[in-house]
Parts: structure tokens; C-alpha cells; sequence
């Protein structure tokens, strides 16, 4: 009887480790096939344009292969490939383009950040170089973001918010709040009890005291050394924003003094940061030098612009933009 019972028992165990490869393989396949529709897509239109060698094609779609694979969205791979197209880009800039993206996912990290970049980069015809610069950056700050939430677990805090926390850091870092600083405050926040939309919102404000003290004309190591001595004279993060605030408007007033009571300059020889835009996001020139929508450097400095050396009678109205 016992045997019985255990002869039936492994028949019906060979059947469902028989039933689960089935799906599993007929899964597979069914996702193989769905990607080699996919990547013929990509193939006519890259074929639609003239701008690709089939070497160049065929190093683009495998590496399109690939962040599909890593489970990027198809629209948005099919969407830069589009947009590249229309732009005329190069494929080693595409390729590029997609090397970053894929070793982003590949770390686990959030990939929208950088696509989005990619598709308003495109869509303003910015410059390639800068595209990819920008993309490398904030690909770079997100590896940051996510170190600064790995050593506050190492310390044995639980640290929650995933996606959405590891962005607000590396958009905070974007905007030159010092690493150091981000980090006392996830493991000050955290040991605190706060919830982590108080730890983002306090990070958030964080960063507009960085812009302002960059746009005051205050250097980067300043402001690290100005974040550094808030953080060591408060205990606890209810603190540290009003006394960086205050010691802010302290080096703002001396900044002015010595610059007989005038406006500061803004030009301290570094690359020029972004202010936050009304919709909370940095512009596609975040950590870059300012261009105009054909991708070429603004020629302003600063200061106002010169007079028109034209008579009223000699000027012509400019084409309407598109």
C-alpha cells in the first residue's frame, strides 16, 4: 500500500515538474518571438533612413536586444530610435545612448530619469555631446543616491521608498548638495523616525539652499564647507535647513559688501548649475553650460545685452518658431 501511495506520489510530481517546463518554455518562446517582432521594427526604421551602414544596424539592434531584454520598455527603446532617426544622429551616439541606459538597469537603478532626458534632449535638437554628457551625470549621481541608501542599511536602518528616494537624492545631488550631506541626512531622518516624503521633502529644500548659494556666487567648496558646519551644529534635522538658510544669508551679505554693495557675480569659472523649473524637474542642461535649443552655447554672459547697432528702419521682424 505504502508503495502504492509513494509510486502515485512521484507520477504526480513528474507531472507537474513536466507541466511547469512546459509553460516555462512555451513563456520563453512566446517572449523570444515578441522580441524579434519588436527588433524588426527597429530594423525598418533604421533602414528607412540613410544615415546607417548594416554594420551600424546591426550594432544598434543588438544592443537594442539587450535593454529589451533587461526589461526596458519597448516604446521607449523604439522612441529614441525614432527620434535618432529624425535627428540624424550617429550610431555610436545611439550606442552610447544605450550603453549608459543599459548599465544603469543593469545596477538596478531607476532608468526613466535617464530616457526622459534622452526624448527632451531630442526633441531640442541639443547637441549629442551634451546629451550623453548629462545622462552620464545623472547616471553617475544615482549610483550615489543608491550608496548613500546602501550604508545607511549596512548601519542596520530601514530605509524604505525604493525608486522615488534613490531619484530626490541623485536630483539633490545634481544640484551640488554635498554626498556627505545627503547621507547624514538619510540616517539622521531615518533614526528620527520621519517618513521618507519628510526625508525627500527636507532633501528638496536642501537643494534650493544649494542653487541659491551657487547662484549668490559661492563657490562648491563653500558650500560643502557651509553644509558641513550646519550638519555639526545640529543634532537633528529640524535644524540643519534654518541653519544653513541663516548662514547662507550671512555669506550672501559679505559676498556683496566686497563687491561694493552690488549684484555678485555668478561667474566662479565652473560649469553653470540649473534652478528647478516650475514642474520640480532640472532642466535637460542640469550640471552643463546653458545651450539654446539648436544645441549651440548662448553667447550672454550675464550681463545686458548690447544695443542693436541697426536703425528701427533696418531691422526685420524674425521668422515665427516652429
Amino acid at each position: 500500500m505504502k508503495l502504492k501511495k509513494s509510486k502515485n506520489k512521484l507520477i504526480s510530481s513528474l507531472i507537474t515538474f513536466f507541466i511547469i517546463c512546459s509553460i516555462t518554455i512555451f513563456t520563453f518562446a512566446e517572449e523570444e518571438e515578441s522580441i524579434n517582432e519588436q527588433l524588426e521594427q527597429l530594423r525598418n526604421i533604421l533602414d528607412s533612413s540613410s544615415t546607417y551602414s548594416a554594420f551600424q544596424t546591426r550594432m544598434l539592434l543588438n544592443t537594442a536586444q539587450s535593454l529589451l531584454e533587461s526589461g526596458i520598455v519597448f516604446e521607449d527603446t523604439k522612441g529614441i530610435i525614432e527620434n535618432s532617426v529624425e535627428k540624424s544622429l550617429d550610431a555610436y551616439s545611439i550606442k552610447k545612448v544605450f550603453d549608459v541606459i543599459l548599465e544603469t538597469k543593469e545596477d538596478g537603478l531607476p532608468t526613466e530619469p535617464l530616457i526622459n532626458k534622452v526624448k527632451e534632449g531630442l526633441s531640442k535638437n541639443i547637441n549629442k555631446t551634451i546629451i550623453i554628457s548629462v545622462i552620464s551625470t545623472k547616471a553617475e549621481n544615482l549610483k550615489k543616491a543608491d550608496e548613500i541608501l546602501n550604508e545607511a542599511r549596512q548601519e542596520g536602518l530601514e530605509v524604505d521608498g525604493g525608486e522615488e528616494i534613490v531619484q530626490i537624492l541623485a536630483d539633490s545631488l545634481e544640484n551640488d548638495v554635498p554626498q556627505e550631506s545627503l547621507s547624514w541626512l538619510v540616517k539622521m531622518g531615518t533614526k528620527e523616525g520621519r517618513s521618507i516624503e519628510e526625508i525627500s521633502e527636507i532633501s528638496e529644500e536642501l537643494s534650493y539652499l544649494s542653487l541659491m548659494a551657487y547662484d549668490s556666487g559661492l563657490s562648491t567648496e563653500k558650500i560643502s564647507l557651509l553644509f558641513k558646519k550646519a550638519m555639526d551644529n545640529s543634532s537633528n534635522t529640524t535644524d540643519i535647513c534654518e541653519n544653513i538658510q541663516k548662514s547662507l544669508e550671512t555669506e550672501i551679505s559679505t559676498v556683496k559688501i566686497e563687491a561694493g554693495g552690488g549684484k555678485p557675480s555668478t561667474s566662479t569659472g565652473s560649469a553653470v548649475t540649473p534652478s528647478i523649473t516650475s514642474s520640480g524637474e532640472t532642466p535637460i542642461i542640469g550640471g552643463e553650460t546653458p545651450t539654446q535649443e539648436t544645441g549651440e552655447a548662448p553667447t550672454e554672459t550675464g550681463e545686458a545685452p548690447e544695443e542693436p547697432s541697426t536703425s528701427p528702419e533696418e531691422e526685420t521682424p524674425s521668422p515665427p518658431e516652429n
